[in-house]
């Protein structure tokens, strides 16, 4: 057995990554070899990296976009931390805002080098999300609340496109078609406040969407998240802010609040959508109205 274990998501950016697999698999082979395995079916990666953590392997990488690395996460966090793999990541998906926020780069190629030779290891930050019937989940870029979870759902409908535009395309589905500005109870750190909000992110790292900068302040390894909350703003003043958005700058309108936390509790009077790394948490059927938030600081070494 190999130190590395491999996870590929023959699906990601919409299986257009497929045909890259066999290319990595020979590079990785020159450089020492891994032990490589496919998912089949949606949570499979969650599996894989527990099953992989269980049998001791020293590292776990996920070839895919943001959703197999929130999967592998989920596995990988399942596991004591004195026997917790690293995790790897080579981003072949659409969005891979992940890997932008930990500095890995768009390249395959340039990502297997880094897991397979001149690498470093930092520990990362995690975060996790509990509903009122006490799942939990845990998520390592962003957790979307309202508007950007509805877009995650927008952009499923989206067929012709991929990457940024999918979800640029998503966005303005989601200001035509499911414009809810939910009235709610939240207290951050402690601090209690109720009214009407239209969107909730909150981030680990910066960026969502395939590079919209959400949160453009965050750090992964600070030992704090970032949130950003916006007023029921109407739908021309949210086209206007997209392009700040867009570039990080949308915290200069007195519609948009941006600040750090540690914890969050948040109960709504309709039900909540929320996507955790871009994979739904709660679609609307779920009737989520209530969720805890919390960071657990350093709680997974990561190769950048």
């Amino acid at each position: 057995m190999h130190s590395i274990r491999m996870i590929y998501n023959p699906q990601a950016d919409r299986g257009r990554s497929y045909q890259m697999v066999g290319d990595l698999h020979q590079l990785s082979s020159e450089w020492g070899g891994a032990d490589w395995v496919g998912t089949v079916y949606p949570g499979h990666a969650e599996e894989l990296a527990l099953a992989a953590a269980q049998a001791g392997y020293e590292t776990v990488v996920a070839l895919g976009g943001d959703g197999t690395v929130h999967e592998i996460v989920n596995g990988l966090m399942q596991v004591e931390p004195s026997r917790r793999p690293r995790l790897g990541v080579v981003p072949i998906g659409s969005g891979n805002d992940f890997a932008g926020g930990i500095g890995v780069l768009r390249n395959p190629s340039s990502a297997m080098g880094r897991i397979f030779k001149d690498g470093q290891v930092k520990p990362i930050d995690v975060g996790n999300v509990k509903d009122a019937s006490g799942r939990v989940e845990y998520w390592c870029n962003v957790l979307g609340i309202g508007f950007d979870a509805a877009i995650n759902i927008h952009s499923r409908s989206v067929p012709l496109l991929h990457g940024f535009w999918m979800y640029f395309a998503a966005t303005l589905l989601t200001i035509l078609l499911k414009y809810e500005r939910p009235q709610i109870e939240l207290e951050i750190d402690g601090k209690k406040t109720t009214g009407r909000f239209l969107m909730l992110t909150l981030g680990n790292g910066t960026r969502e969407g395939g590079g919209f900068r959400t949160t453009p302040d965050a750090l992964m390894d600070d030992g704090s998240l970032d949130y950003l909350l916006v007023d029921p703003i109407s739908r021309l003043r949210m086209m206007r802010l997209i392009p700040e958005v867009m570039q990080g700058t949308h915290g200069r309108f007195p519609e948009v609040h941006l600040g750090r936390f540690h914890t969050l509790h948040l109960t709504s009077d309709l039900a909540l959508p929320i996507e955790a790394d871009g994979e739904m948490f709660a679609p609307y059927a779920a009737s989520v109205r209530e969720v805890s938030v919390e960071i657990l600081p350093h709680a997974l070494q990561v190769i950048v």
